[in-house]
């Protein structure tokens, strides 16, 4: 797993359009190993809606781990497979200012890499 999270680590630290690194940190989650699933659901005003995934939905119990920014849950990382709940709560971490979607800025520009 520690592979898989600096593959994460060095996704999140690059430039980037934020779906494009969610759509890239699922993906490094299922081709990985780390799961056979993963997906993103971004809370929106109390509902989560569904953002980027990959892999297959199996028969697999999902784990669901919180994402938060600022002590506000913001996502739910939604997983199935091997993963435990320390290292996807690392990776909830790594991601969360990457799921800022349809948060009000205040008119100030956002930059997830800041």
């Amino acid at each position: 797993m520690s592979d898989v999270l600096a593959e994460i680590r060095e996704i999140v630290g690059r430039d980037g359009d934020a779906d494009d690194v969610l759509r890239a940190v699922v993906a490094a989650l299922v081709d990985g190993g780390a799961c056979t699933r993963a997906a993103i659901y971004f809370r929106d005003e109390g509902a989560l809606l569904p953002g980027p995934r990959a892999g297959v939905a199996t028969a697999v119990e999902e784990t669901r781990t919180p994402v938060a920014y600022d002590g506000a849950e913001v996502a739910e990382l939604v997983t199935a497979g091997p993963a435990d709940e320390l290292f996807l709560a690392r990776v909830a971490d790594l991601i969360a200012v990457h799921c800022l979607v349809g948060w009000d800025t205040g008119g100030i520009p956002w930059n997830p890499a800041a």
